[in-house]
């Protein structure tokens, strides 16, 4: 029992640790954001401040505003994860359950484009969009999001087809139910955490990009991941205003994690659950 429970102590101490670095990055952009430019550059760093929301309506409402960008990457995320879900489900499902020729090269293929440099692609889609006519619009940088999200959404999906057992669509097409039928009503509710975590990270990868949509963006569609750069120049750097636009940046994927919370917890389990029961 000692020996246990120094080993859970020293488990729990690990973990805070790691917790601690990570949150506490975030709550000091979320104290910054409080503070004026001032007292940002305070030197020694201070703790007891008055704290202002001035920052926030600047960011918000003022001359420097985010909202526009804000809905710039909202759309652009949107469309991306919809698109890449109503496409990689039914590729993941036909990959882990089907006998389809070319079968491992597909999954060889969809390997393989998540080792590809994305820097490396920058100026072959830049003269693609160029030349299609697609360069800062809401469908051009839909579809470039969509050529790498879509392979890493099919790679994620095919391990949760693959742990469905097989046994269970077989019945039902003993039952005359149909293939289609099989997949809607016994197999896709069985792999519904993993669709929730594979949203997610779509959603997430989308939101959070910045190198395409720096390059392949503009005036039209500015994201806000660019648009935080507003606050940086040469002459200075606003952290104060960059903070804030940082949190209120981070807020729609919070809010979005802790309302498909449950589902997440359940995807992220289902896998060690049912490998757990075959051995």
């Amino acid at each position: 029992m000692k020996r246990s429970g120094i080993a859970t102590a020293s488990l729990l101490g690990v973990a805070g640790v790691f917790l601690t670095l990570w949150t506490f990055p975030v709550l000091w952009a979320l104290l910054t954001s409080f503070k004026s430019e001032r007292d940002v550059l305070a030197y020694p760093p201070t703790l007891i401040f008055t704290p202002t929301l001035g920052n926030y309506r600047d960011v918000l409402f003022g001359a420097t505003t985010i909202l526009p960008n804000l809905i710039s990457s909202f759309v652009v995320a949107t469309f991306t994860t919809v698109l890449t879900m109503l496409l990689a489900i039914p590729a993941a499902y036909a990959l882990a359950r089907l006998n389809l020729p070319g079968k491992r090269a597909g999954g060889f293929y969809i390997l393989a484009t998540q080792m590809l440099p994305p820097v490396g692609l920058i100026i072959p889609y830049f003269l693609f969009l160029q030349k299609i006519g697609w360069l800062d619009s809401y469908k051009g940088m839909t579809l470039i999001y969509l050529t790498f999200s879509l392979p890493f959404a099919i790679w994620l999906l095919v391990s949760y087809f693959e742990d469905i057992p097989r046994e269970m669509e077989e019945a039902a097409l003993i039952d005359r139910a149909g293939r289609m039928r099989a997949f809607l009503y016994v197999v896709l509710p069985q792999v519904r955490g993993g669709i929730a975590v594979t949203v997610i990270f779509v959603f997430l990868n989308a939101w959070n990009e910045f190198l395409f949509a720096v390059v392949l963006g503009g005036n039209n569609v500015r994201q806000v991941t660019v648009a935080m750069f507003n606050f940086i120049s040469v002459e200075q750097t606003l952290w104060a205003k960059l903070a804030a636009a940082a949190i209120v940046t981070m807020a729609p994927v919070i809010l979005l994690g802790l309302f498909a919370q449950r589902h997440i917890v359940k995807g992220l389990t289902v896998g060690a659950v049912k490998g757990g029961g075959r051995r």
